[in-house]
């Protein structure tokens, strides 16, 4: 058995993976899954309500006051008062991830809609269009690519949110991060909780800033003309 306190934190490393990157993969997974799902249910839910704001504007203020209050309660302290009523695991880890997610979400889709020139949407109802016809067919694709950026900053925080949900028992990376800070030699191990994390953050950051350029009208028509 190799005895890993004589090797350097690189060779831990890669022996760490090595022997466990079965378990490191499966974790990913994980890691990921409950991310997206948090996000997921905060986009089912922010979508309509950032619709509904842009809408009556004089109510978005309070609206976005209440999720800016949310964002500025400490990760931890939030998944700890959700912990009381859900108990540990997976389903609080989700909620918090929730909650977190709403701010980008909801603000992006009021702006994004907001901010669509009002002659668009005049030519629609001068064409007959109802008030529904204007917000799937005119609105929604204008502002999609800026939703898309509020999805993608939600998926970014809630990469490291679900890391920090492995002490009440969620698993994810996090969990091996954890098992490095209570091992003797625990950097490599850290590293093997921390890097793949960093990963995850940084594919999901590129390819939403993909899609979301491909869903801008105004990129795409320039990749058109570019081809």
């Amino acid at each position: 058995m190799t005895d890993m306190t004589q090797l350097t934190v690189v060779e831990q490393f890669f022996f760490y993976m090595r022997e466990n990157g079965s378990y490191v993969f499966s974790q990913f997974l994980a890691h990921f899954q409950l991310s997206v799902y948090g996000v997921l249910l905060a986009s089912i839910i922010g979508i309509p309500i950032g619709i509904w704001i842009s809408k009556f504007p004089k109510i978005s203020g309070p609206v976005i006051t209440l999720a800016n209050i949310i964002q500025t309660i400490p990760a931890l302290a939030l998944m700890a008062m959700i912990m009381l009523v859900l108990g540990l695991g997976k389903t609080t880890v989700i909620v918090t991830v929730f909650f977190y997610s709403l701010l980008p979400i909801v603000k992006n889709t009021f702006v994004g809609i907001r901010n669509i020139d009002r002659s668009l949407t005049d030519a629609g109802r001068g064409m007959g269009m109802t008030k529904l016809q204007i917000l799937y067919m005119v609105e929604l694709p204008l502002s999609l690519s800026v939703i898309i950026t509020g999805i993608r900053i939600a998926l970014v925080v809630a990469i490291g949110i679900v890391a920090i949900g492995a002490f009440i028992g969620a698993g994810g990376l996090g969990d091996i991060i954890i098992r490095g800070t209570n091992a003797t030699s625990g950097t490599a191990i850290i590293l093997a909780g921390a890097l793949p994390t960093a990963l995850m953050a940084i594919l999901a950051d590129v390819l939403l800033l993909w899609l979301e350029k491909r869903l801008d009208p105004t990129k795409r028509k320039k990749l058109n003309v570019a081809a």
